[in-house]
């Protein structure tokens, strides 16, 4: 299998993992616990940043078109974390460490980038659960973007952190022979 299509089917495998994941996390109705970048992780440690970036555009370009419309503005939250997992994984050894730390990051810099689209878009409300604190957080005297950017972090803190180090025991877990042919893509 040559370089390009071995990269391909790994994006095309992680793009199907955050579908598989994000209707479990649904089913399994955990609080705060999406599971939806999964897959997107998993192919920014393995193959860098633009692959992750590719993989969590088209996850969400994808779930847009199949489950809600609303996802596709968040493409590029979806790629921003490909792209940055990607390049901290070039930096770093992935193990649990490096996926706690990654997870808390991107538990900041998700709602950074995702909750401009919500209060823009959406006037703050994507009717998910935390549109309860939201709109809670409005009637106690916050500003809109405070208001959906504090719920936002909260819940990331959970999902992000729990699939980073999802992604560290997948890699882990890995032959090292076969994470040097899938990193030599």
């Amino acid at each position: 299998m040559n370089k390009n299509t071995l990269a391909i089917t790994i994006s095309a495998l992680s793009i199907s993992l955050n579908v598989i994941l994000k209707s479990l996390g649904k089913m399994l109705n955990v609080p705060f616990l999406f599971l939806d970048t999964v897959g997107t992780i998993l192919s920014g440690v393995l193959l860098g940043p633009f692959f992750g970036g590719i993989t969590g555009l088209i996850t969400n370009v994808i779930t847009a078109l199949v489950n809600n419309p609303i996802e596709l503005p968040y493409s590029i939250v979806n790629m921003m974390i490909g792209i940055i997992v990607g390049l901290i994984a070039r930096k770093f050894n992935f193990n649990i460490k490096i996926a706690v730390l990654t997870g808390i990051l991107l538990a900041i810099l998700a709602p950074l980038v995702g909750t401009p689209i919500t209060v823009y878009l959406f006037g703050g409300l994507t009717g998910g659960s935390i549109d309860l604190l939201t709109g809670w957080l409005v009637k106690s005297g916050e500003r809109i973007f405070t208001a959906a950017f504090i719920p936002r972090v909260i819940s990331n803190l959970l999902d992000k952190i729990v699939s980073c180090v999802i992604v560290a025991i997948i890699i882990n877990k890995l032959p090292k022979n076969l994470l040097k042919k899938i990193r030599g893509c």
